[in-house]
């Protein structure tokens, strides 16, 4: 099956920011029949750019050459397995309608990922995490399309090289084309809920009148929906790709310093002995909360979120970004990662 491709294609409403660019030339990935034709595109425009659900870009320029929206479609429950429920979900499928989907399906272990904007194929390239759960602890493999020899391959979650909000795959881009995901969740009568994130703790406590650790899966992304619509806000009101920037990971001798000239510092001890740093603490401290920076802004509510506030444009965000950067160095001595991709 072709592809159908169109020319100067709006992203405005392909993008969660909002940015108002064009892709010079734009297709859609609905199914694999069209992997071919797509193959045989990118050998001629020498590769492409490949769009989810556009929530963790910023466009800073129209696309150039061709962009590709991967759409493809279809979840697989498999019960049959000692170690645990295997579930199998293309790329193209909607993160959140996706984790809610297996609660029905009374398949637990993705919950504290409710609400995540993006895409099932977006989830492994950025080891999604929220609450105490990142998404590496979930899969079994990736399947790819890998670029150079045309195959179709699958990736153990072992040569993924996962990492914080960091995998193989944003070290090589355009190397693989994720086309779908199989997690391993625990059977239900297995599963334990994931509460050690202390603002759900208490929610959960407090909703269900009980211990934290009783809770459902349903009651676990019910107060994690709660909690993250409450600190951030709704892409289709006002343009963001969720947090911003990166919380920065510091050696214990930094952290300890870090302490003595900022008590309250917000940290968080790591397994291998290093300390993580809450970065919109950070930013909160350094009075960027609520401010506006022209169309741009950093929201109201949660000081790791920057905002298009009406027809912003990606060199606004940008700008808006490195003023945070410096002024969170300046004062902490500390360097903020970003999480989108800037394009």
């Amino acid at each position: 099956m072709k592809l159908s491709i169109e020319t100067a294609k709006s992203l405005g409403a392909l993008n969660t920011f909002g940015i108002n660019a064009k892709a010079e030339r734009f297709a859609v990935l609905q199914q694999r029949s069209q992997l071919d034709d797509l193959m045989a595109h990118c050998r001629a425009e020498g590769g492409a750019f490949f769009l989810g659900g556009g929530s963790n870009i910023l466009l800073t320029r129209d696309l150039p050459g061709l962009t590709i929206q991967v759409d493809l479609r279809g979840v697989a429950i498999d019960r049959t397995h000692a170690a645990g429920i295997r579930v199998t979900a293309a790329a193209g499928e909607n993160w959140h309608a996706f984790v809610m989907h297996l609660i029905d399906q009374q398949v637990p272990g993705l919950e504290n990922l409710a609400l995540i904007p993006g895409t099932v194929g977006a989830s492994p390239i950025q080891n999604i995490g929220a609450y105490g759960l990142e998404v590496m602890e979930r899969i079994a493999s990736v399947e790819v399309l890998d670029w150079q020899s045309g195959e179709i391959l699958q990736l153990a979650a072992s040569d993924c090289r996962f990492a914080y909000r960091d995998s193989i795959f944003k070290h090589h881009p355009g190397h693989w084309l994720v086309l779908s995901v199989t997690f391993l969740c625990p059977h239900p009568a297995e599963w334990q809920p994931v509460v050690g994130y202390k603002e759900l703790h208490d929610m959960l406590e407090r909703e269900t009148g009980g211990p934290a650790t009783s809770a459902s899966p349903r009651q676990v992304a019910d107060a994690v929906i709660a909690i993250r619509s409450r600190k951030l806000p709704d892409p289709r009101k006002i343009g963001n790709a969720g947090s911003f920037f990166k919380n920065p990971v510091v050696t214990p001798l930094e952290c300890e310093a870090l302490l003595q000239a900022h008590p309250d510092l917000v940290h968080y001890p790591q397994a291998d002995g290093t300390f993580k740093l809450a970065a919109g603490w950070l930013i909160d401290r350094c009075g960027w909360k609520g401010r506006i920076a022209g169309a741009a802004g950093v929201h109201e509510n949660q000081a790791l979120v920057l905002v298009n506030r009406g027809g912003a444009s990606g060199a606004d965000v940008v700008a808006l970004s490195q003023a945070i950067q410096s002024d969170v160095h300046d004062r902490f001595g500390v360097t903020l990662e970003p999480e989108p991709v800037f394009l």
